[in-house]
């Protein structure tokens, strides 16, 4: 696995500028924000990269191992992790409130590196940040390419997945400890049954709505 590390890091490289790597998580989900995340990595090592030998896109890997780097990239990293709540997910709908979650993650992480135009974002996806006034690239599967994709991801992924253990605690009927705000059949039952929270997306449940005639 270290090779795989090893070549996220050697494909940010091949830039040669400064990168910030930027990722989300929680676009699918029919509960709760959107999260994103960008990450700098400012001091890379051999050690850092042997502590990072499992990097890789976050939905390939256990949530085990992705907690147990979190923590790794949180104190060797430049990042700021920025989370969409429903309201404005409703108002923009899932694509804009992702890349407004994205810009304001990587605008956050541009200005405390101080400012450069050697700076280069590199955006997991097919997409760019709208209204982004620096430098910037979409990489198609980034998040199994580029090391600061890569650390973006499992920073917005682990810390979404916390705030849906938080939301339990308060919602615990919907198991989203569980399912973290996917629809599934549990959970759709489940708001067949009591409603819907503050934190449901409602655009979301509008066909099953409209199959269960609610």
């Amino acid at each position: 696995m270290q090779e795989n590390s090893t070549h996220l890091f050697e494909f940010d490289k091949s830039f040669g500028r400064i990168i910030i790597g930027t990722d989300e998580a929680g676009r699918g989900p029919g509960a709760g924000g959107v999260f994103a995340a960008a990450v700098y990595f400012d001091k890379i090592t051999d050690g850092l990269i042997k502590d990072l030998s499992i990097l890789n896109d976050s939905k390939k890997l256990t949530p085990k191992k992705r907690d147990s780097i979190y923590d790794v990239i949180k104190n060797n990293t430049i990042n700021k992790i920025v989370c969409v709540e429903v309201p404005e997910i409703e108002t923009l709908n899932i694509l804009n409130a992702s890349l407004r979650a994205m810009y304001l993650a990587c605008t956050g992480v541009w200005t405390k590196i101080g400012g450069s135009q050697d700076i280069l974002t590199l955006v997991d996806g097919n997409k760019l940040i709208k209204n982004y006034p620096y430098p910037q690239q979409y990489i198609i599967k980034g998040d199994s390419k580029s090391a600061s994709i890569a650390a973006a991801s499992i920073l917005a992924k682990v810390t979404r997945d916390r705030y849906m253990e938080k939301l339990d605690e308060e919602f615990p009927m919907y198991n989203w400890r569980k399912n973290a705000g996917y629809l599934t059949a549990e959970h759709l039952s489940a708001i067949d049954k009591y409603g819907l929270s503050p934190y449901h997306r409602p655009s979301f449940l509008k066909k099953h709505f409209c199959k269960t005639g609610n």
